[in-house]
Protein backbone atom coordinates (compact mmCIF):
# COMPACT_ATOMS: atom_id res chain seq x y z
CA UNK A 1 0.00 0.00 0.00
CA UNK A 2 1.28 3.42 -0.64
CA UNK A 3 -0.06 7.27 0.09
CA UNK A 4 0.78 10.29 -1.07
CA UNK A 5 0.69 13.67 -0.10
CA UNK A 6 -0.44 16.87 -2.32
CA UNK A 7 2.85 18.94 -1.36
CA UNK A 8 4.93 15.50 -1.96
CA UNK A 9 3.50 15.04 -5.47
CA UNK A 10 5.51 16.53 -8.22
CA UNK A 11 4.31 19.62 -10.61
CA UNK A 12 3.75 17.67 -14.17
CA UNK A 13 2.21 21.08 -15.57
CA UNK A 14 2.15 24.48 -14.09
CA UNK A 15 0.58 27.60 -16.61
CA UNK A 16 -2.18 30.44 -16.20
CA UNK A 17 -3.05 28.88 -12.55
CA UNK A 18 -3.58 25.19 -14.16
CA UNK A 19 -1.81 23.15 -12.01
CA UNK A 20 -1.28 19.14 -12.24
CA UNK A 21 0.60 17.51 -9.70
CA UNK A 22 0.97 13.82 -10.60
CA UNK A 23 2.28 10.54 -8.36
CA UNK A 24 2.51 7.23 -9.21
CA UNK A 25 1.35 5.27 -6.80
CA UNK A 26 1.32 1.47 -7.91
CA UNK A 27 -0.47 -0.93 -9.60
CA UNK A 28 -0.51 0.68 -12.49
CA UNK A 29 -2.29 3.88 -11.12
CA UNK A 30 -1.46 7.28 -10.88
CA UNK A 31 -2.91 9.84 -8.13
CA UNK A 32 -3.19 13.39 -9.41
CA UNK A 33 -4.24 16.70 -7.65
CA UNK A 34 -5.45 18.82 -10.05
CA UNK A 35 -6.46 22.91 -9.56
CA UNK A 36 -8.38 24.92 -12.20
CA UNK A 37 -8.85 28.38 -12.59
CA UNK A 38 -12.25 29.63 -13.77
CA UNK A 39 -12.90 29.99 -17.29
CA UNK A 40 -9.94 26.98 -17.67
CA UNK A 41 -10.86 25.86 -20.86
CA UNK A 42 -8.38 21.93 -21.56
CA UNK A 43 -9.80 21.67 -25.11
CA UNK A 44 -7.47 23.82 -26.80
CA UNK A 45 -4.43 21.49 -24.87
CA UNK A 46 -6.46 17.93 -26.52
CA UNK A 47 -6.12 18.87 -30.33
CA UNK A 48 -4.33 16.26 -31.45
CA UNK A 49 -5.53 13.40 -29.69
CA UNK A 50 -8.31 11.18 -30.21
CA UNK A 51 -11.28 13.25 -31.09
CA UNK A 52 -9.52 16.45 -29.44
CA UNK A 53 -10.23 14.72 -25.91
CA UNK A 54 -8.76 13.77 -22.72
CA UNK A 55 -8.67 9.24 -23.65
CA UNK A 56 -7.76 8.36 -20.34
CA UNK A 57 -10.19 7.56 -17.82
CA UNK A 58 -10.39 8.91 -14.44
CA UNK A 59 -11.90 8.25 -11.12
CA UNK A 60 -11.69 11.22 -8.40
CA UNK A 61 -13.31 13.37 -6.35
CA UNK A 62 -14.28 17.44 -6.54
CA UNK A 63 -12.92 18.78 -3.38
CA UNK A 64 -13.90 22.41 -4.70
CA UNK A 65 -15.67 24.35 -7.43
CA UNK A 66 -17.86 23.40 -10.23
CA UNK A 67 -16.54 21.64 -13.45
CA UNK A 68 -18.18 20.89 -17.12
CA UNK A 69 -17.10 17.57 -18.81
CA UNK A 70 -17.69 17.81 -22.45
CA UNK A 71 -18.42 14.56 -24.22
CA UNK A 72 -19.57 13.20 -27.47
CA UNK A 73 -23.14 12.76 -25.54
CA UNK A 74 -23.34 15.81 -24.36
CA UNK A 75 -21.80 18.13 -21.33
CA UNK A 76 -22.35 17.53 -17.91
CA UNK A 77 -21.80 19.44 -14.65
CA UNK A 78 -19.92 18.18 -11.61
CA UNK A 79 -19.59 19.71 -8.36
CA UNK A 80 -17.56 19.75 -5.29
CA UNK A 81 -18.36 17.02 -2.52
CA UNK A 82 -19.29 14.47 -5.59
CA UNK A 83 -17.13 11.66 -6.33
CA UNK A 84 -16.76 10.76 -10.38
CA UNK A 85 -15.99 8.89 -13.29
CA UNK A 86 -14.81 10.30 -16.24
CA UNK A 87 -14.57 7.97 -19.58
CA UNK A 88 -12.47 8.53 -21.82
CA UNK A 89 -13.47 11.32 -24.08
CA UNK A 90 -13.76 14.28 -22.20
CA UNK A 91 -12.83 18.05 -22.41
CA UNK A 92 -12.66 19.50 -19.16
CA UNK A 93 -13.58 23.21 -18.43
CA UNK A 94 -13.52 24.93 -15.25
CA UNK A 95 -17.11 26.75 -14.57
CA UNK A 96 -15.34 28.14 -10.86
CA UNK A 97 -12.38 27.41 -9.42
CA UNK A 98 -11.88 23.89 -8.96
CA UNK A 99 -9.64 21.29 -7.31
CA UNK A 100 -9.93 17.75 -7.08
CA UNK A 101 -8.32 14.22 -6.82
CA UNK A 102 -8.33 11.61 -9.34
CA UNK A 103 -6.89 8.14 -9.81
CA UNK A 104 -5.69 7.22 -13.88
CA UNK A 105 -4.07 4.37 -15.54
CA UNK A 106 -0.52 5.40 -15.24
CA UNK A 107 -0.02 5.25 -18.84
CA UNK A 108 -2.59 6.73 -20.61
CA UNK A 109 -2.46 9.54 -18.17
CA UNK A 110 0.97 10.54 -19.05
CA UNK A 111 0.46 10.25 -22.43
CA UNK A 112 -2.15 12.75 -22.27
CA UNK A 113 0.42 14.75 -19.88
CA UNK A 114 3.11 14.55 -22.41
CA UNK A 115 0.75 15.90 -25.15
CA UNK A 116 -0.32 18.78 -23.17
CA UNK A 117 3.24 19.62 -22.31
CA UNK A 118 4.21 19.59 -26.13
CA UNK A 119 0.88 21.42 -27.00
CA UNK A 120 1.93 24.44 -24.32
CA UNK A 121 5.46 24.33 -25.50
Amino acid sequence: MQAVARQDAPVVIEADGVEVRLQEIGGGMSTSFIRLPQGADLGPALVGLLDDACQCPHWGYLLTGKIKMRTPAGDKVFVAGQAVYWAPGHVPVALEDSEYVDFSPTAEFDEVVAHIKGAAG
